[in-house]
């Protein structure tokens, strides 16, 4: 098992900024840490869940063309942590939004999920 405990959301006003992280834990996980893709996805009201950014054991990273230029992703690997800087947020940002680690051969792992606001 691989739990995931997001931390970091809120209120925030247009423009401003936010930090998500994302502890991953569990044995398989700590076994090979490498071999996980950390994610971050988000879902509005109303609409599907969607990926926002994604990073490889090997730090390649993924955006959605939505996020790019504003959000980064990053991971601390010794710490087994994600993080998801958001900068420039719009109202459209404003989200539920997962962790998710992802391995070849395993069901895919989420988290419990962190609430992002961006209003004025």
């Amino acid at each position: 098992q691989v739990q995931l405990a997001e931390s970091g959301g809120g209120l925030v006003q247009p423009g401003g900024s936010l930090r998500l992280s994302c502890a991953a834990s569990g044995t398989i996980f700590s076994f090979n840490t490498m071999a996980w893709t950390m994610a971050w996805y988000r879902q509005a009201p109303g609409k599907q869940r969607e990926l926002v950014a994604a990073i490889t054991g090997g730090a390649r990273t993924n955006y959605a063309d939505s996020v790019k230029g504003r959000f980064t992703i990053s991971r601390d690997n010794p710490k087994n942590t994600v993080y998801l800087q958001m900068d420039g947020l719009k109202p459209e940002d404003t989200a539920v939004y997962y962790c998710n680690a992802a391995m070849p051969g395993t069901s895919p792992y989420w988290g419990q999920g962190t609430q992002v606001t961006v209003s004025s």
